[in-house]
């Protein structure tokens, strides 16, 4: 029971999600084609801690090819796995994306890996890096990139704490 209690208890890796806690201003970049300059949009965001500080939950607004859009990501860190996890939803998409991975520089860098199906063309299977990079107490980055594309930038998220 030790070791269950161990396991599901917030850690070192919980604790370097606290950064990304607020109210954020964010601007977003999307590049359809990476040699054409990306398409810019603002939002904002809210994250706050769920299931007593084990999962960061951000809930996101903003736009999205001219219309509203609304995401949520809930973000952990598996201490049995010890491996950062990330779950994104959207209400215009009925799929979820998940993905997987590690820390670096004291886990200021997050690298999360995953498998996202393209909903306009219907390819499956798609391989997605998402970057995450804490730049200071009111500043992050979220960098989202296409495998299939030779690891094309597809976004970037600038979070500045409101």
């Amino acid at each position: 029971m030790k070791k269950v209690e161990a396991a599901g208890s917030p850690g070192a890796g919980h604790k370097a999600l606290e950064a990304l806690v607020g109210d954020w201003r964010a601007e977003v970049k999307c590049w359809m084609d990476p040699s054409a300059p990306p398409e810019v949009s603002q939002g904002t965001a809210k994250a706050r801690w769920k299931f007593n500080g084990r999962f960061l939950e951000e809930e996101f607004h903003g736009q999205m090819m001219g219309k509203p859009f609304t995401g949520q990501t809930l973000l952990g860190f598996d201490n049995t796995k010890q491996a950062f996890n990330s779950v994104w939803l959207s209400d215009t998409q009925t799929s979820m994306f998940t993905s997987e991975g590690k820390g670096d520089s004291g886990n200021k860098v997050i690298t999360l890996e995953g498998k996202a199906t393209c909903p306009a063309t219907g390819r499956k299977d798609i391989p997605m890096k998402t970057v995450l990079r804490v730049i200071s107490p009111d500043k992050h980055l979220l960098e989202m990139f296409d495998g299939s594309k030779g690891n094309a930038k597809t976004m970037e998220i600038t979070y500045t704490r409101q």
